[in-house]
């Protein structure tokens, strides 16, 4: 197996090199995270930045769960860069999502148990942001439009920059941007009737 062009190289480098190795198997998923692992590391950040203070789940921890997940998909044919860290953003978002299902299935338990003063204090208090609230209409988004969801999903859970989404998309800075809009315009009136 030749060597993986450098991760900041052109994207096109990068889907050559997939090209040439079939982008499938477990060396050519190996090899890529590998690569990508500074830049997955910084999405992972970013996801984690935006969670409680209190969350249980690093970023380290949250991009290895991401790829051992993503490791299990021996079927997955890797098209390019930009399908690569798509897959692993949209792979630790569900990761925190499941990670507050179950956090709120265990403090409901909890509370149904024992509603101490302390847990009355806390009643009535909302999250900054309801991940799982977000999740839904992201769903429903992509399920109209596709391309307009993962570019929420890249800038909001990623972090990557409009100009970085337009790269990794292979679609100009314009299209981005209008899609941003309309998509952030969708998912307000989405989370405002939920």
């Amino acid at each position: 197996m030749s060597p993986l062009p450098d991760p900041l190289c052109r994207p096109e480098e990068i889907t050559a090199w997939l090209e040439r190795h079939g982008g499938l198997g477990s060396e050519v998923s190996a090899a890529l995270f590998e690569r990508l692992y500074a830049q997955l590391r910084q999405v992972a950040g970013a996801q984690i930045r935006r969670e409680r203070s209190d969350h249980t789940l690093d970023a380290t921890s949250l991009l290895h769960e991401a790829w051992f997940r993503m490791s299990e998909q021996s079927r997955t044919e890797w098209r390019n860069r930009a399908h690569f860290l798509a897959v692993a953003t949209t792979m630790m978002r569900r990761i925190l999502v499941s990670h507050e299902q179950a956090r709120r299935a265990a403090k409901r338990q909890v509370d149904a148990v024992a509603l101490t003063l302390g847990a009355l204090e806390e009643i009535g208090q909302p999250p900054d942001r309801d991940l799982i609230a977000v999740h839904d209409s992201l769903l429903v988004l992509e399920s109209v439009d596709p391309r307009a969801a993962q570019i929420v999903e890249m800038r909001f859970f990623g972090g990557f920059e409009l100009d970085e989404i337009a790269t990794l998309l292979d679609v100009s800075l314009a299209t981005v941007k209008r899609d941003w809009a309309w998509a952030r315009a969708f998912l307000s009136r989405e989370l405002s009737r939920g």
